[in-house]
């Protein structure tokens, strides 16, 4: 594997996110927030700060750790104050944490919106749940890197951040007797925003993974056992809870509960599962990948093509019409190709590094610094009609950066 490219083209894929203080990029209005913010994609496909984004990209090595301070403050600047029930119905409760972050500074809780007047959603009802908890893995991680804690004990309008985070860590509804984060088809939260177009309902595998990694961090922040007691409340329920036959966790209980690549190669990546159920999920996914079903060209998809839930559709219900096989309906991904590299490197590290140089080979083709006829990294592509969604997609780079330097495959 020749993963310096991969180290080279992700510093200039992140520095072509960035948006500095005073900047105006893709029709947006200026960066008003007093310093540089990083956006999805480095040819503005989404003109804001996304915090998820920025989160999942942190590990990278890339983002500085003055940009780290100032997306972790304006993400807590933005958190909701109090219960808040929009014109159009939605309700965003106290302690919410923005699902993206104008460059005006003004919070945006629902997907598919970059206009802050509009509170609602098709999306969900509620606020995107994993942002609660990817708002505790970016002050997790800025301690980590930094080795200092003073910033937990700054306080934004009258709260420290530390007890912001605890704060939002509570939002998302969680069950008493497994710990595992739910909702239902009224009162619904996205559980994972790169399936954010995919209605799902009853246990959420993803939120639930994301609610364990946050309960570990707050376990470490702040000394508290009651955070671990939730983590390994979790551990227990995921594969008992979520289990399906064919070895990968199931997305959710209810609507959509089709076998979920992204979440069950986050669970092993991120130590969620362990034994029996972490094994068989890094079987299944090697198995598919050998077959055919789970990759090409490096990317792979959020269901296997032999999981899916009809002929017209990979999952069972999706916000609005998507057809089969475009955007998170069955296209492939390149941000998750980290984490399911990592998943089957457990048990065949030979056949993970084969995926990983085919993800390389398609970056070498692709490479957006060839000019305006080149995007890669896509965030997804499918050879139907040879779709391409989001251009130099910026988490299309780190995420499965950070993941290879876990595997030690690279600097």
């Amino acid at each position: 594997m020749q993963t310096n490219f991969l180290t080279d083209l992700t510093r200039d894929v992140v520095e072509a996110s960035r948006v500095r203080s005073g900047q105006s990029v893709g029709g947006a209005a200026p960066n008003t927030t007093g310093a540089t913010l990083l956006q999805p994609s480095g040819r503005c496909a989404y003109p804001a700060f996304w915090l998820r984004d920025h989160a999942l990209s942190v590990a990278s090595g890339f983002i500085t750790f003055e940009e780290q301070r100032h997306a972790l403050l304006l993400a807590a600047q933005t958190q909701q104050a109090e219960d808040w029930r929009t014109p159009a119905g939605s309700f965003v409760p106290k302690g919410a944490i923005a699902d993206h972050v104008t460059f005006g500074g003004e919070a945006v809780f629902f997907p598919g919106t970059l206009d802050a007047k509009v509170q609602s959603s098709a999306w969900g009802t509620l606020p995107s749940l994993d942002d609660h908890f990817l708002f505790v893995d970016m002050a997790w991680e800025y301690c980590q890197q930094t080795g200092e804690r003073g910033i937990l004990s700054e306080v934004i309008a009258g709260s420290t951040l530390l007890e912001r985070l605890e704060l939002a860590f509570a939002v998302p509804r969680s069950r008493l007797d497994t710990e595992l984060v739910w909702c239902d088809e009224i009162d619904r939260g996205t559980s994972f925003g790169f399936l954010d177009a995919v209605v799902h309902t009853g246990e959420l595998l993803f939120a639930s993974v994301l609610r364990q990694q946050a309960a570990r961090q707050l376990a470490e922040l702040t000394g508290n056992p009651k955070y671990s007691a939730i983590a390994k409340a979790i551990g227990r329920s995921l594969p008992e809870v979520l289990a399906h036959s064919g070895g990968l966790l199931r997305a959710s209980t209810g609507l959509s509960g089709q076998p979920d690549v992204f979440g069950s190669a986050y669970a092993v990546y991120s130590g969620a599962v362990e034994g029996k159920a972490r094994a068989a999920i890094c079987s299944r996914l090697a198995d598919a990948y050998q077959a055919g079903t789970l990759a090409l060209r490096g990317s792979v998809r959020n269901v296997l093509t032999t999981d899916d839930f009809s002929a017209q559709s990979a999952w069972e219900r999706t916000v609005g019409p998507i057809p089969l096989n475009e955007y998170q309906n069955g296209a492939y991904w390149s941000p998750p190709t980290g984490w399911v590299c990592f998943a089957i490197a457990q048990e065949n590290e030979p056949l993970a590094k084969k995926l990983a140089d085919e993800y390389l080979a398609e970056l070498r083709e692709g490479d957006f610094r060839k000019g305006a006829d080149c995007g890669s990294p896509w965030e997804c592509v499918h050879p139907q009609g040879n779709y391409r969604q989001t251009a130099v997609c910026v988490t299309g780079v780190t995420v499965p950066l950070a993941a290879f330097r876990r595997l030690g495959w690279c600097r």
